[in-house]
């Protein structure tokens, strides 16, 4: 029996590991397979206690069983924190998630990453549909983005195939309609509306005074456009004006059809990627002239905007429709605007483990798509968060490809 401590040191500790990743069956990236190779080139060891002599005397063959042990150790505890841990913490990633409660997003891959000696590539379906026919998928027209910045850890395109998909789920979803009555209407605009139908209206008497009810609805799924200068959403949409008489049957007083296309800003907040849309370019007044450029030109915007009505019935009732474009251009921009902004302004959030953030975000437009680059902040310490999803050993480690139900935590983007 003997008490004191053995201080060993290795030198020459050579790791050789091959990495192979490939999607999974969800579509999630995976670590699906390990080669490791190891070797100790030499090893000491310092003894210590009253036998201190017989153990340097045998010292040859304690170190050699040493190294042979702790080689055989090496590669077994790469493999498990490789295939069993990070795999964990590629679980964290969004794959398929609902948005909000309207529709959702497919992330999933649609190939194996490819891999070269400086970048890591990995091709996401980008896709939104909507929750009421989620196996739905809208055919992809748009242009393959190619990423060539460098400047950044990492870059994420979105052609012009995300954005339309998301306008076209909304719209199947059948929430594209906005409706203002009574006090909601501007009252310079009511006055407006009723000094131009006086006629209808006085005919309708005595429901002169009832008050107007506008429905604005999207007519087609909205399109996106992104060029060089900007990025922009082309939307048709139908506009009804009604009398609304208490108990009674709305009268309808117009029915005009509007063609406008909106600016849109795309910003990375977080990891939420958020689009803010305006009828006017950015940085001109409500009252400003329309289609004029801007001498300060706000980056990632489209500088002209278009807004149109027409009548549906007659060329004639579109030439006496034309003292309300202004107006209802005005409209739109103070009262439809924020409303539309606020329903999108928790954006969607960008595939990424927990625990990475993004920084030194920047938003680069191309002909037909956009890139945002930023670098990777790690907030949380690897350690913390493969701990926090370590497996179970007697539980299953399948993921599921079902869609989290959407956070009520403004935090979770």
């Amino acid at each position: 029996y003997d008490i004191g401590s053995i201080n060993a040191s290795a030198d020459g500790v050579y790791i050789h590991t091959v990495l192979r990743l490939a999607k999974d069956e969800a579509g999630r990236l995976k670590i699906s397979n390990m080669t490791c190779n190891a070797s100790i080139a030499r090893m000491h060891a310092g003894f210590s206690g009253t036998l201190r002599k017989v153990y340097e005397f045998l010292s040859t063959f304690i170190v050699t069983g040493m190294r042979y042990l702790l080689g055989q150790q090496i590669c077994p505890s790469l493999e498990h924190a490789s295939l069993v841990l990070l795999n964990s913490l590629l679980d964290t990633v969004p794959v398929r998630n609902y948005v909000d409660e309207h529709i959702g997003i497919d992330y999933s891959l649609l190939r194996d990453p490819s891999i070269s000696t400086d970048t890591l590539d990995l091709d996401f379906k980008g896709m939104f549909f909507p929750r009421v026919r989620e196996d739905q998928e809208l055919e992809n027209h748009a242009v393959e983005p190619v990423i060539k910045e460098t400047e950044r850890m990492v870059y994420v395109a979105f052609s012009e195939y995300f954005f339309d998909s998301a306008m076209h789920s909304y719209f199947q979803a059948g929430v594209l309609t906005i409706e203002l009555q009574g006090e909601k209407v501007p009252k310079d605009l009511e006055v407006l509306l009723r000094a131009t139908f006086f006629g209808t209206i006085f005919m309708l008497s005595p429901s002169v005074d009832a008050p107007l009810r506008l429905v604005l609805q999207v007519s087609a799924p909205p399109r996106c456009i992104i060029k060089p200068s900007g990025t922009s959403v082309s939307v048709s949409a139908f506009l009804n004006i009604s009398l609304v008489p208490p108990d009674r049957p709305p009268v309808q007083l117009s029915s005009m059809a509007m063609e406008t296309k909106l600016s849109a800003k795309v910003f990375l907040q977080g990891k939420a990627l958020r689009v803010q849309l305006d009828l006017r370019r950015y940085g001109e007044s409500p009252m400003g002239a329309w289609g004029e450029s801007s001498p300060h030109p706000t980056h990632n915007c489209f500088l002209l905007s278009r807004f149109r009505i027409y009548s549906k019935q007659s060329a004639l009732e579109s030439l006496a429709l034309f003292s309300l474009q202004a107006p209802l251009k005005t409209l739109l921009q103070l009262t439809i605007m924020p409303i539309i902004n606020e329903r999108t302004k928790k954006g969607v959030q960008i595939p990424l483990p927990e625990g990475m953030d993004f920084t030194r975000e920047v938003v680069t437009n191309h002909a037909g798509f956009l890139t945002v680059g930023a670098d990777l902040h790690f907030s949380k310490g690897l350690r913390e968060v493969i701990e926090k999803y370590r497996p179970v050993p007697t539980a299953a480690t399948y993921s599921s490809s079902r869609p989290a139900e959407p956070s009520l935590d403004p935090s979770s983007l």
